[in-house]
């Protein structure tokens, strides 16, 4: 049996992998998808933005410009509301990220993500705490 270890990093290169070729017909990466959901859950500015993703920022920077290539897009407007088409944008791409997500986690029954979820949690919560 392979420890966890190789497991989260064959899985997160695989996620990686496939989300791209998911997203590359709309020529985004996985940071521009997750950009333009938080928008359009509400977040206005970039430093709200940022806020939202802090994981992401502590690691990779600003999500600013993400943002400002949304805009440049057409996708989100200088009041950082998704436009129409930025709407469209969002809901087609929305809904491939969910059929992603549905395949990625096919046969996995809810109870099995529920502890597969909650396992993950406590082992991040021990290294925390270390």
């Amino acid at each position: 049996m392979k420890p966890l270890g190789w497991w989260l990093r064959h899985l997160h290169e695989l996620l990686e992998s496939s989300m791209a070729r998911v997203l590359e017909a709309e020529s985004l990466t996985r940071r521009h998808w997750q950009v333009l959901n938080t928008i359009a859950l509400g977040a206005r500015t970039p430093e709200e933005v940022d806020a939202a993703m802090a994981p992401f920022v502590a690691t990779e920077g600003s999500m600013a410009p993400k943002v400002a290539d949304l805009r440049a897009r057409g996708w989100v407007a200088e009041t950082g509301e998704l436009t129409e088409v930025g709407r469209a944008a969002h809901a087609r791409v929305e809904e491939q990220v969910k059929a992603f997500r549905a395949a990625a986690t096919g046969g996995v029954s809810d109870d099995d993500y529920r502890t597969t979820i909650r396992t993950l949690e406590r082992c991040a919560a021990n290294l925390e705490a270390a």
